[in-house]
C-alpha cells in the first residue's frame, strides 16, 4: 500500500449540503491564510503599519486569483466560452505563474498611487508567497497531479522519492514535494533575512524569490508529465516565464548590490551614511504616527522616533473624575 491511498481517496473532498468542498481549495486557503499571517508580522518587523499590508491583500489576492486563471486558459489555447464557466474551473486549470504577474503588477501600481517602495514590500510579500506555494503543492498531492516521470525502479517507488497516480497505475517522480520543500527553506531562509537584517539595499528579498522559483521551476517544467505542461500554441510558456523570472532575478540582485556598492561603499549596508534601507517608517494613512513595537527592529535602534503607545489604564487614571453629586 502507498502513502497517497492510505491518506486520501481519489479527489477527497467534504460535503456540507449539496456543496462539495475539495481538500485541494482547504489546502490553497491554509497556504493564503500562513501567508496573510507572516507577511503581517514582517510588515511590523520592517518598520511599516501592518494595516498597510490589507490594502494589498484585499486588491492583490483577487487580481492574482483572476490572472491565476487567465495566464493557464491563455497559454493552453482554452476556448474563450470556457474561461470562466463555474464546471471548468471546478476541474482545475490555474497557474502559479499567472498568479505571480498578476500580484507583482497590482502590488506595483499600489505602490506607485500610495507612495511605497515596491521592493520594502516586495521583500515581505515574497516570504509569504513562497510559503504559501509550498502549502499549496500539497493540493496537487491530494490531486495526484505536478509529477514526473515514471519510476520504473522497484527499490525506487516509496514516498516522498516517488508518487503512486492512481489514473496511470505507476510510480512517478514526486515533483510537488521536491518544489514544495525547495520552496519552504527558501521561505524560512528569506524570513530569517527579513527578519535580522534591514540594511541596505532593499530588494535582496525580491531578487532571491525570482531566482528560487525561476530556477526550480526552469529545471521540472522540461520533466514533468506532458498533460501538465502549458503549451498553446507549441509554446512551453511556463518554461519561458520560469527562465524569464530567473534572468530577471539575477538581474535584481546584481544591480542592486552594484549599485549599493558605488553608492554606499559595500554591498550590504553603508560606510559613512545611513546603512538601514528601513530606517524611515512607512504608514497606511497621512498622519499615522509610529508607536513604539518591540516587534519592529527599528524601535531597539532609534527608539527616539517612536512614541510610546497609549495606556488606557493611564489615560483613565489621569482622567478628571467626574462629579457624581448633586449640585446645589
Amino acid at each position: 500500500m502507498n502513502l497517497s491511498n492510505m491518506l486520501w481517496p481519489m479527489d477527497p473532498s467534504i460535503k456540507i449540503g449539496k456543496l462539495d468542498i475539495h481538500a485541494y481549495a482547504i489546502i490553497i486557503v491554509c497556504g493564503m491564510v500562513a501567508a496573510f499571517l507572516v507577511i503581517t508580522a514582517l510588515f511590523r518587523r520592517r518598520n511599516m503599519s501592518s494595516d498597510l499590508f490589507l490594502t494589498f491583500f484585499v486588491i492583490g489576492l483577487p487580481v492574482a486569483i483572476i490572472t491565476t486563471r487567465l495566464f493557464y486558459c491563455i497559454t493552453d489555447g482554452l476556448p474563450i466560452s470556457e474561461w470562466f464557466k463555474w464546471s471548468s474551473i471546478r476541474k482545475g486549470g490555474l497557474s502559479i505563474v499567472g498568479g505571480i504577474i498578476g500580484g507583482t503588477a497590482s502590488i506595483a501600481v499600489i505602490c506607485i498611487v500610495k507612495k511605497v517602495n515596491f521592493l520594502r514590500v516586495g521583500d515581505c510579500v515574497v516570504v509569504g508567497l513562497l510559503l504559501a506555494q509550498s502549502i499549496g503543492r500539497w493540493g496537487n498531492f491530494v490531486n495526484q497531479e505536478v509529477y514526473g516521470g515514471q519510476v520504473t525502479n522497484a527499490s525506487l517507488q516509496f514516498f516522498p522519492f516517488a508518487v503512486f497516480i492512481e489514473k496511470t497505475g505507476t510510480w512517478h517522480y514526486a515533483f510537488f514535494f521536491y518544489e514544495s520543500m525547495v520552496t519552504l527553506t527558501a521561505a524560512i531562509l528569506l524570513f530569517l533575512n527579513a527578519w535580522k537584517n534591514g540594511k541596505k539595499p532593499n530588494g535582496v528579498n525580491t531578487a532571491c524569490y525570482f531566482i528560487v522559483y525561476g530556477l526550480t521551476r526552469s529545471i521540472m517544467e522540461p520533466l514533468r508529465d506532458s498533460d501538465y505542461v502549458l503549451s498553446g500554441g507549441g509554446i512551453p510558456w511556463s518554461l519561458v516565464m520560469s527562465l524569464t523570472m530567473l534572468a530577471a532575478g539575477l538581474g535584481l540582485l546584481f544591480y542592486l548590490l552594484y549599485n549599493n556598492k558605488k553608492k554606499e561603499g559595500k554591498l550590504i549596508g553603508s560606510v559613512n551614511g545611513e546603512e538601514y534601507g528601513i530606517a524611515s517608517y512607512i504608514a497606511d494613512k497621512k498622519g499615522e504616527e509610529p508607536t513604539l513595537d518591540k516587534w519592529n527592529m527599528m524601535c531597539k535602534i532609534y527608539p527616539e522616533n517612536y512614541k510610546k503607545p497609549t495606556d488606557k489604564k493611564t489615560v483613565e487614571e489621569n482622567e478628571e473624575p467626574k462629579n457624581e453629586g448633586k449640585e446645589d
